[in-house]
């Protein structure tokens, strides 16, 4: 698939990432138009919401989109070449004896997916727990932006058969005022074996930092 810039600066010849603008509604006004793709990855009504309720597609075995600038205020199209997928296969065989394995595997594929896009899109630059108090969005995820882009990653990987112990589940939310509890949500996986739910969260860690891997019930407590 060829490259259109469509709204952040000049065209880039050759990269396989499609620029879109800020502009909400995109996904939207192209489904009015009967242009909408085709997608085959089976979503839960959470997991869907994540994507309707910023008017974005879901991802697709072949693209997913990348926010940022927090509540996906910007965005990207990331367009998965073979060398892309060749690389995350890689990544995922050495997670293929254990669950546990398989978790490790998944923060590889998390940092992967760090490096892949921070030149494109300036996240190179990100820090850990951004939020608007950093004013620079531009560089930055927030946790809505983190746990978007983890769970079409997590969905990419299950629709190309590279989970073998674990399966996507619905992302959480903790947040408690009475005890000072600042909200905050996650992608999450859950194990076959056990049921057991375990998050995929990127947002407290920096630029090619491991994400945090932890059970749920750990993470609800957590700061």
């Amino acid at each position: 698939m060829g490259l259109a810039n469509r709204g952040h600066g000049a065209s880039r010849a050759g990269r396989s990432v499609t620029r879109f603008g800020l502009a909400v509604g995109v996904a939207g006004w192209i489904s009015s138009l009967g242009c909408a793709p085709a997608y085959s990855i089976e979503l839960s009504a959470p997991q869907d919401a994540l994507y309707s309720s910023v008017s974005i597609f879901p991802p697709s075995a072949q693209r997913m989109t990348v926010c940022y600038g927090f509540v996906c205020r910007r965005r990207e199209i990331l367009d998965f070449t073979p060398g892309d997928r060749n690389a995350l296969a890689q990544i995922m065989a050495a997670g293929r004896a254990s669950a546990i394995a398989e978790r490790a595997a998944v923060q590889k594929a998390v940092i992967w997916f760090d490096r892949r896009m921070g030149p494109i899109i300036g996240t190179n630059k990100r820090v850990a727990k951004a939020d608007f108090r950093y004013f620079d969005d531009k560089h930055n995820y927030d946790c809505w932006d983190t746990t978007r882009n983890t769970t079409s990653l997590l969905l990419v990987l299950q629709q190309w058969g590279l989970l073998k112990h674990h399966v996507v589940g619905d992302p959480h939310y903790r947040g408690n005022a009475l005890v000072l509890q600042t909200p905050h949500n996650t992608a999450v996986l859950v194990e076959r074996a056990t049921k057991a739910e375990w998050v995929v969260d990127m947002w407290p860690r920096g630029y090619l930092q491991p994400p945090d891997v932890m059970r749920v019930e750990k993470w609800v407590t957590e700061d």
